[in-house]
């Protein structure tokens, strides 16, 4: 396995890529739109984005494009269609990463269906990269492993071979050598939305803030 070398810990740039193309076929709806306060799941990841020290914000469609687009203020970031969204995670993240800027030194993959994960959060994983010489980073919440994570751009090319409905995590053995794992002290990062249940229990949670 080849390890990058030390980068130049100032003016790193990391792009945030926002993973939303999924049909939620559990769902049985449109998740990226359902209500989350006086936004949608998928408005208020972009919103928590944007708040960040990210460089960019990518934001992967597929599935009910159209109506997202039509439904999601997405200003100040740049939206991208996977027509290929059927062919699983794996298709979305490579649309992503053909569209980050070139001089961006790595990628922080963000779930469409964490909204919260905070721009705070981001923040620290942010920092985590600029003062480490980690290619991947990834947070833990009482060490259970959990979401966005950051890929150096040195591993762009071997996440580009991913196939299938698979994300970054199936690369997290090949490269456990180079991994910085970063302790959040907040359940956020292992909270996502497959199924009505899920959306429900999130809502709960919410209003418990």
């Amino acid at each position: 396995m080849n390890v990058p070398s030390k980068m130049n810990i100032s003016g790193k740039k990391i792009s945030g890529i926002i993973l939303a193309a999924g049909s939620a076929s559990r769902m049985g709806k449109t998740k990226q739109l359902l209500p989350f306060g006086k936004n949608t799941l998928l408005g208020q990841v972009v919103q928590n984005a944007r708040k960040s020290a990210l460089h960019e914000t990518i934001v992967v469609l597929g599935h009910c494009a159209d109506e997202i687009e039509q439904a999601i203020d997405f200003s100040g970031t740049k939206v991208v269609r996977n027509t290929a969204y059927s062919k699983g995670q794996s298709a979305s993240l490579i649309k992503g990463l053909e569209n980050i800027s070139s001089h961006c030194d790595a990628a922080m993959f963000l779930l469409g269906d964490q909204p919260l994960v905070t721009a705070a959060i981001i923040n620290k994983l942010i920092d985590a990269f600029k003062t480490s010489t980690a290619p991947v980073i990834i947070p833990y919440c009482k060490s259970v492993r959990g979401n966005p994570t950051i890929f150096a751009k040195s591993l762009f090319h071997r996440l580009k071979t991913l196939t299938g409905d698979t994300g970054p995590r199936v690369l997290f053995d090949e490269f456990k050598e180079s991994i910085l794992k970063v302790s959040i002290f907040d359940k956020a990062i292992l909270i996502d939305v497959d199924t009505m249940d899920d959306y429900e229990k999130l809502l709960s949670k919410k209003l418990k803030t």
